[in-house]
């Protein structure tokens, strides 16, 4: 034998023991490399039915309704303050035959608000799952009021809806939602575990996901920190881990373009760790490269800042949007939020150079918009008494600044914008100030990729396509139901109603017996 074919022979015997070797500890535990693969346990530090990993509107909406069904559930969360980006989160869901669109005279159906969300979507829409999210969102409503949630006495028109569909919490925040189910979880007995990192998966010899190893004790980013556990999770295991827009690294493999030039709206644990983890299981990861950019955020601030919920507010219903350069509307302000980000996006000088719109509205047109103040106090947002001085803090020509002005509010007289076919329920005519403006550019948002689920929130496998054993999926962790481009105020919609589904199906299994040390 030559000594080439002695070196192909020792490869393809190292390479069949190494299948061998895979294969044993797949069955057995999914970790990182950095992490110990053991044989399935003995015996595990602490048990319960649930395991909720995750404390956003899907983790908490899985937790909850889990223990509504009589199980014990836990939920964990590598971040020391709960709630992740739902907290942070500007508190609007889509609802589709509310109790407020009823009283408001808002004709309104989930056939309509699937069909807004699949042409937002591209049609790349996963459409079950989508239906499953619509037909759950009245339902849903009524059940986050049930545990203290309080909604603003209005309906609101965001982007790509076709009608106004849209509540927000009395607080403008996520917080507004999150609170109340946390509160409501702690009072029906669910554990709440903190800096309590997911490091990876158990698995039975069968391959059904039994539990899980984490680190307590973890101090977000030091991913040393924190003492070894498993907990075993005798129905199943709830991922809620959200999305992965702060994960720079990781997104710009996805859209290299997503460098860190971009800010994100996300908070600082918006990573891919966990989803990886999945992926390690065999789950199927689609649409990861759809990541949807924020179109109503400002380069003044860092974050969601205060001009994310001006502009949703008061802009993009009631102003309008120009360039500085002309002083001319170039897009449908209520168009989906990535027809509006993409066309943002393309103002730019001939060096690349952004060159940020302006979106302003009145008085009337920003009464309703709370973070006003807050913008006016940290320079976020102007304020212009006329025209005139509007276009001079801008730089805008202020001729062609007034005459979109005036095309603008005979538009809304007609009833008919013939410039970009924008929806015009709430258009108003802006014929006199004072003047709140804003700049704007888009900043990374959320991520409409993630795992496949089947309609009973299980996660999928990438080659057979069929149910991981113990294992399920909720919210921004999922892939498939935005397609392209999520409409905003659909987060919630899909974290609370995914959420609820997962918990419901998980406590719904069959539990097997499972060893306390």
């Amino acid at each position: 034998m030559s000594k080439t074919q002695d070196i192909d022979t020792g490869r393809r015997q190292l390479l069949k023991g190494g299948a061998v070797m895979a294969a044993g500890f797949g069955a057995a535990i999914a970790l990182p490399a950095t992490a110990s693969c053991d044989a399935v346990p003995e015996a595990f530090d602490e048990i319960v039915d649930v395991l909720v990993v995750g404390s956003g509107f899907a983790g908490m909406s899985a937790a909850l309704q889990a223990r509504e069904a009589g199980v014990s559930v836990m939920v964990v969360d590598k971040m020391p303050v709960f709630g992740g980006n739902s907290t942070i989160n500007g508190g609007a869901m889509a609802v589709a035959g509310s109790e407020l669109q009823k009283q408001a005279g808002i004709k309104d159906s989930v056939d309509a608000m699937v069909a807004d969300m699949l042409s937002a979507g591209r049609g790349m829409n996963d459409v079950e799952m989508l239906k499953l999210v619509c037909n759950g969102t009245a339902e849903s409503c009524q059940w986050l009021i049930d545990y203290g949630v309080n909604w603003k006495p209005f309906v609101q028109h965001f982007g790509g809806h076709s009608v106004q569909r849209v509540l927000q919490t009395v607080e403008s925040s996520g917080a507004g939602i999150i609170r109340p189910l946390i509160k409501a979880a702690r009072d029906k007995g669910v554990v709440m575990r903190n800096q309590t990192k997911l490091e990876g998966f158990v698995k039975d010899l069968d391959g059904r996901v039994i539990g899980v190893e984490v680190r307590e004790g973890f101090y977000f980013p030091n991913e040393r920190t924190g003492k070894i556990r498993r907990i075993g999770a005798r129905c199943g295991v709830v991922m809620a881990t959200g999305g992965f827009g702060r994960d720079i690294e990781y997104r710009m493999m996805q859209l290299p373009e997503l460098n860190n030039d971009l800010d994100s709206t996300n908070h600082a644990g918006a990573t891919s760790e966990a989803l990886k983890q999945m992926m390690l299981l065999g789950a199927n990861p689609i649409h990861l490269d759809q990541i949807q950019l924020g179109p109503w955020a400002s380069p003044d601030e860092k974050g969601f800042g205060t001009a994310s919920q001006f502009n949703t507010i008061a802009t993009y219903p009631h102003g309008i949007v120009v360039d500085v350069r002309t002083g001319e509307r170039f897009f449908n302000e209520l168009a989906d939020r990535k027809a509006r980000a993409d066309a943002i996006m393309t103002r730019r000088d001939e060096h690349g150079q952004p060159v940020y719109p302006i979106g302003f509205t009145n008085a009337e047109g920003a009464s309703k918009a709370q973070t006003l103040d807050w913008g006016l106090k940290y320079k976020v947002i102007s304020k212009a008494d006329t025209l005139e001085e509007l276009a001079t803090i801008y730089g805008m020509p202020v001729n062609a600044l007034k005459a979109q002005v005036a095309r603008w509010n005979e538009a809304v007289k007609s009833g008919s914008d013939k410039e970009f076919a924008r929806p015009m329920q709430e258009a108003i005519v802006l014929d006199k100030g004072p003047w709140y403006a804003v700049r704007m550019w888009p900043k990374v948002h959320y991520c409409m990729g993630g795992v496949k689920v089947n309609t009973r929130s299980e996660v999928l496998h990438l080659v057979t396509n069929q149910a991981i054993p113990g294992l399920y999926a909720a919210g921004e962790a999922t892939g498939g139901i935005h397609g392209a481009s999520r409409l905003g105020a659909c987060a919630v919609a899909e974290g609370v109603v995914t959420g609820r589904n997962a918990g419901r199906n998980c406590a719904a299994a069959k539990a097997i017996v499972l060893k306390q040390e």
